[in-house]
């Protein structure tokens, strides 16, 4: 019923779109010049939605139309790796809000001094992790550090993990409750003080893949472990989709393993600003409007990028 309710809205919304490229067709046969402003800027209305209907062509992937599951992880470069953690929290929290995504925040771990040192957010909405498997990868930022009492120039890394949420009925990924080893433990907040004297924290072990998940951001033990679980069954659906692709792309003689140092993008604000994609090469000069949300050009650069036939390579190439 569910799968039926979207195509259903799919078909409608292609339906009204129709009607308005007729009725503006019928506006302009009047050739009457007070029309002509208002004509003008329908034709733009319609041009930017289609230009997101062709983008929304671009995922095609198993589980692109559906939820995210979204982490983040402060890397090398101590308080200011943590401090540009919480900075990439916020830029994706903006981001979501810009198109309407609902954000929970599953997991959270304060940093030391500053920021962060990883966040698992839960992102639902249409197409979400379609557009957010593009920021999967090493982020860098080049700044002058606010930490740093002389004021020099340091590199930060956090890692952003992105994952396909498949509810708990989902036939793809089934987890048998005797692979599981699940351990409780009290929560703890940056300095080491308990949130509550209860146990409520929840660490669950994948013991076949060796996956370890864990959540207490939730005062209730049960919620916890229900947080941990969607974790766990995103992780294993994002190794299932992995391991398909690594399959392809070794028949296609491209595979290369993805390592921490092969950053995906460089943010640098001194000695200049500029936000640099390596894999499109799409770069964006004003830093500013990028951590605050605006990703979307990088999104689509990804997406139209990675959309290209690919081609096999044979003994005779």
């Amino acid at each position: 019923m569910k799968q039926l309710a979207e195509v259903k809205e799919e078909i409608e919304s292609w339906d009204r779109l129709v009607t308005r490229v007729q009725d503006l067709l019928d506006l302009a046969l009047l050739e009457d010049e007070s029309l002509r402003s208002e004509i003008e800027a329908e034709i733009e209305e319609l041009q930017k939605e289609l230009e997101q209907r062709e983008l929304n062509t671009l995922l095609a992937g198993p589980y692109d139309r559906g939820n995210a599951i979204l982490a983040i992880h402060a890397g090398a470069g101590g308080v200011d790796a943590q401090d540009w953690a919480a900075m990439l929290q916020r830029m994706y929290l903006r981001w979501a809000e810009r198109h309407g995504y609902d954000v929970e925040i599953l997991d959270y771990s304060e940093g030391e001094e500053a920021g962060i040192k990883s966040v698992t957010m839960a992102i639902s909405g249409r197409n979400a992790y379609g557009y957010l498997k593009a920021e999967k990868g090493v982020h860098r930022l080049v700044r002058l550090s606010p930490f740093d009492a002389a004021h020099r120039r340091h590199t930060s890394f956090a890692q952003v993990e992105v994952l396909p949420e498949t509810g708990s009925d989902s036939e793809d990924i089934v987890i048998n409750p005797n692979d599981l080893r699940i351990d409780i433990f009290r929560s703890s907040s940056a300095g080491g003080q308990n949130v509550q004297k209860n146990a409520t924290a929840v660490r669950i072990t994948h013991l076949p893949t060796g996956i370890v998940v864990s959540c207490q951001n939730e005062r209730s033990q049960l919620q916890n472990r229900e947080n941990a679980m969607r974790v766990l069954r995103a992780r294993l659906a994002a190794l299932k989709q992995e391991e398909q692709e690594r399959k392809l792309a070794e028949l296609r003689g491209e595979y290369k393993k993805a390592e921490w140092g092969n950053q995906i993008r460089s943010y640098v604000l001194h000695p200049y600003q500029m936000v640099k994609d390596h894999r499109t090469n799409y770069e964006v000069g004003n830093t500013q409007a990028v951590l605050d949300g605006d990703i979307d050009g990088f999104i689509e650069a990804y997406l139209r990028q990675n959309a290209r036939p690919q081609h096999i390579l044979t003994p005779s190439t």
